[in-house]
Parts: C-alpha cells; sequence; structure tokens
C-alpha cells in the first residue's frame, strides 16, 4: 500500500503540519512506562501533558482559547479496525516515528452506514511533528513502524470522547455516536462489537507489517 508523508501535499485533504515546538512533551512522554506489549491505551486527559507550555499555546492559539484535554494514545498497533471522526479538529504529536490511515467523511454512505476501506490512505509521521486533522478527517490509532510500540499525543476539545450521558438514538448517523464527540464506524474484525460500536467498514482491515 502506498505510504505517503504528512509533508506532501497529498497531506492537505486531510490536515496541515504545525509550526509548534514539541521537545518537551515527547522527553515528557518517553519517560512514562511502555504500554505491555500487544495493547493500546488512550487517556484523554494526562495532567503532566498539561502542566507543559505547549498545552497553554495550544490552548489560546491553536483552539481560539477553547477549553481543551491533552492526552495520549500509546501501544502497539497494526491495524486499522476502526474509524472516527468529531465536530472538530485533533491535533496529533507524534513522539515516535507512527502511521496514520486516513479517510475523508464526505465518503461515508449514510444511507447504510458503511465505508469502504479502499478509500483510505496512509501517513508517515515523523517523530516530533504535530499535525491537526481537519473534522472531516476518519482516523483511528496510529500504527507503529516496523511493529515498535508508537506513543502519540492527542488534543481535542474538553470531554471529547467522554462517556454518553444519554443512550443514543438508533436512526441515521445517531447509530454511529459512540461517546461524546465521536461517531464511530468499526470492522467486523475489530471486536468493538462487544463495546456496542456500529459495524460498518466494508473491505479490508488495512494492516500495517
Amino acid at each position: 500500500m502506498k505510504i505517503s508523508s504528512v509533508k506532501e501535499k497529498e497531506f492537505r485533504t486531510y490536515g496541515r503540519v504545525l509550526p509548534l515546538d514539541v521537545t518537551d512533551f515527547v522527553e515528557t512522554i518517553k519517560a512514562r512506562p511502555a504500554v505491555k506489549k500487544g495493547e493500546v491505551v488512550y487517556e484523554p486527559s494526562v495532567r503532566a501533558f498539561e502542566e507543559l507550555p505547549l498545552y497553554q499555546e495550544l490552548k489560546d492559539k491553536t483552539y481560539g482559547e477553547q477549553a481543551i484535554e491533552f492526552g495520549h494514545c500509546s501501544g502497539w498497533n497494526e491495524k486499522l479496525n476502526a474509524v472516527e471522526y468529531h465536530r472538530s479538529s485533533e491535533i496529533d504529536i507524534a513522539a515516535t516515528d507512527l502511521y496514520l490511515i486516513l479517510g475523508r467523511q464526505q465518503d461515508i454512505d449514510y444511507e447504510n452506514n458503511t465505508y469502504d476501506t479502499s478509500k483510505m490512505e496512509v501517513f508517515f509521521v515523523p517523530a516530533g511533528t504535530a499535525v491537526e486533522l481537519y473534522a472531516t478527517t476518519l482516523h483511528y490509532a496510529p500504527c507503529g513502524k516496523e511493529g515498535q510500540e508508537f506513543r502519540c499525543g492527542v488534543v481535542l476539545p474538553k470531554g471529547t470522547n467522554e462517556e454518553l450521558r444519554e443512550k443514543p438514538g438508533q436512526q441515521a448517523e445517531d447509530r454511529l455516536l459512540f461517546a461524546d464527540n465521536k461517531w464511530l464506524i468499526a470492522h467486523k474484525e475489530s471486536g468493538l462489537d462487544r463495546d456496542g460500536a456500529w459495524i460498518g467498514l466494508q473491505g479490508e482491515n488495512i494492516e500495517l507489517c
């Protein structure tokens, strides 16, 4: 499968590279214990990250003084498994070399709540790079390079990915609402149906080996 860099023009459909100094964040997250082999961990808010000057810069400039959360997604992953989108941009900060598998919300078939994974593209994100993923960009957990552990900072509006206060509806896009500000479509091989995820990814469960 073709792999492009976030620094190439193909990435402009999905987001942009941000001119941020992320050195302190990379040092901070790399000081944390490694994730257990074979697992992926997501924490929406980490105090150590939110005490960094970078947090205030992201809050004031990137998000226009909106309340935000600064967490991470780290671990071991080589498969797509699902796609999600938000009603807001997401900032991803690569502390290690990693890959993002991305698609477009505009390509979702909302009559059936399905998405064809053949439309997705893979992008390499070098360590120390911060990218903005636009609200219409389909994404999920990053993949590590050559089977290695990945570590990625994740910045979103405060409250995103928290548990829903009310059970979502069963009509149209409502079926995809999985958490606060999070709409998700899973692949049948992911096992996410056990958590109530909508199974609607059609085609290959893309794997990067």
